[in-house]
């Protein structure tokens, strides 16, 4: 029995949007040999939390930056070849650099925010400061 290497990316796209999607994010992504993980963004009634998928990782591989409004997580992720009994078929792990960024709202607490890193998850919880209320009126002309 021979082993076959099968590209299930191979028959293409399944639509229009899908073939741009593909073109324009994974070639950009591969190019810089990053990756960009899953995020799930939620709001509660006194936060914004932030879950960013990253198996593998160690708590001192991220950097979170906010400056202006503007919150940064990046990360990476190193392929260890050393190990010289194990001949890879396939890695479908993702390595490499990643970075997400985030415009935050005007209304939270800077000096409140905290990150936790559990069981592959990055978890970010944005706390609102209910003293800056982003509310306003726009009068019809």
């Amino acid at each position: 029995m021979n082993l076959v290497k099968r590209n299930p990316e191979w028959y293409g796209p399944a639509s229009v949007d899908a073939f741009f999607d593909r073109f324009f994010n994974d070639s950009l992504q591969k190019s810089h040999n990053g990756f960009s993980p899953k995020v799930d963004i939620a709001e509660t009634a006194k936060a914004f939390e932030i879950q960013v998928a990253v198996p593998g990782f160690k708590k001192s591989d991220f950097s979170i930056d906010l400056k202006e409004g503007k919150l940064s997580i990046t990360g990476e992720r190193k392929l260890e070849k050393e190990n010289k009994e194990k001949n890879f078929i396939s890695i479908q792990t993702e390595y490499g650099k990643f970075y997400k960024s985030f415009q935050l709202p005007d209304n939270i607490d800077e000096k409140g925010i905290e990150a936790v890193y559990e069981n592959g998850i990055l978890e970010l919880r944005i706390p609102k400061d209910e003293t800056k209320k982003v509310e306003s009126k726009i009068a019809v002309k």
